[in-house]
């Protein structure tokens, strides 16, 4: 049984409650939960190291669909404009909008990306920016999970010079001390925590399915979500896609700083913004998976299907190991999770529960 530390805000002890009882299923998992409301932090709970740092996978880009939620709100990236506006040598014609939105058809490349290059955004961007689309214009959608962080990012590089990286350390992580970063400094690698296998591991897509091809399956050798992880090069570089690292605090002040602003700051996003790149885009067809509907806004995911509770304007981004961060309007709450195992097949089914406790929390 892992033993809970940390500290609860008054009317916060339901979800100490429900953290301590989530720590004591088997499963031999370090996890860490964090949650701000109206920008001050009312949980902060750990099993093993609050300050320890872990891959977050996908929930990098939550931070990544951050920067260009900012450049849309300075007016300097129109979403209904074709991403060539910005970037002339990109071949397929889809607007930003549809970029952001999974649509362009461009989850990976033809025979794959090595392990160097799927570690690289400048990499990725060039090659993706040659590629032939995976379905036509206006057929559905697809999860592009490696590869939308090097697109958004090519964008932004475009757009002010700087990669998305050094943007985000500029105007986001370093002025309000976030402990999420996309490129890890090397003195900070004593932190990091290394994600382990799922106790039970999950299927795998087949090979030249397009969930293989998203998931880079197709390359040789085949991308290994793990290994791609607890790689140095991956952290060291800050791949915008699922090289993230950071932990629950880090993740939960990033959404804060977004929503609420944080140790007197005004928040990043303005409601409007909010409302745009939070609320999922029509319905459509998944081309992944098959399934009929639509989880993504611009970027970041639409959250109420798989977390009803949040209002309708709550927006942020889950990771494959089962992080989590969000932010909800409705209630004031940012919230961030992490975990150093990957989930189990079905994935990391705690945080719903969690989710509920810190939310429900509000109306006590």
């Amino acid at each position: 049984m892992s033993f809970v530390h940390g500290t609860v805000a008054p009317g916060y002890e339901k979800v100490r409650e429900v953290f301590a009882a989530e720590a004591a299923r088997p499963g031999d998992v370090a996890a860490q939960l964090a949650v701000y409301r109206h920008g001050r932090p009312v949980v902060d709970l750990y099993t093993d190291d609050g300050a320890a740092l872990t891959g977050i996978f996908d929930a990098t880009k939550g931070a990544a669909f951050l920067v260009l939620a900012l450049l849309v709100q300075d007016g300097l990236v129109g979403v209904d404009r074709s991403v060539r506006h910005y970037w002339p040598q990109f071949t397929p014609d889809v607007t930003v909008r549809e970029l952001l939105g999974h649509r362009a058809g461009l989850i990976g490349v033809d025979g794959g990306f090595g392990p160097r290059e799927i570690a690289d955004d400048r990499i990725i961007a060039e090659r993706l920016a040659k590629q032939r689309p995976y379905w036509p214009r206006g057929s559905g959608y697809g999860y592009h999970a490696l590869v939308i962080g090097a697109l958004a990012g090519e964008i932004v590089r475009r757009v002010t010079g700087r990669s998305l990286q050094q943007t985000y350390e500029q105007r986001i992580r370093a002025p309000h001390g976030i402990d999420l970063y996309l490129g890890l400094p090397d003195h900070l690698e004593p932190r990091y925590r290394r994600i382990r296998p799922a106790a039970t591991p999950g299927p795998r897509p087949a090979v030249d399915s397009l969930a293989g091809i998203a998931l880079n399956l197709h390359a040789d050798p085949p991308t290994d979500l793990i290994a791609f992880a607890n790689s140095r090069t991956v952290r060291r570089l800050g791949q915008a896609s699922a090289g993230g690292v950071a932990n629950a605090r880090g993740i939960a002040r990033l959404y804060a700083a977004a929503l609420s602003g944080v140790d007197g700051s005004p928040p990043l996003l303005r409601p409007s913004t909010i409302t745009e790149f939070g609320t999922a885009g029509g319905p459509a067809r998944d081309l992944l998976t098959g399934v009929t509907g639509n989880r993504f806004g611009l970027g970041f995911e639409a959250l109420t299907t798989t977390l009803p509770f949040l209002g309708p304007a709550a927006f942020g981004h889950s990771g494959a190991a089962g992080s989590l961060g969000f932010a909800d309007p409705r209630s004031g709450v940012a919230y961030g999770y992490t975990r150093d195992r990957f989930a189990p097949p079905g994935g990391a089914l705690e945080n719903e529960q969690l989710a509920a406790a810190a939310v429900q929390a509000v109306d006590v």
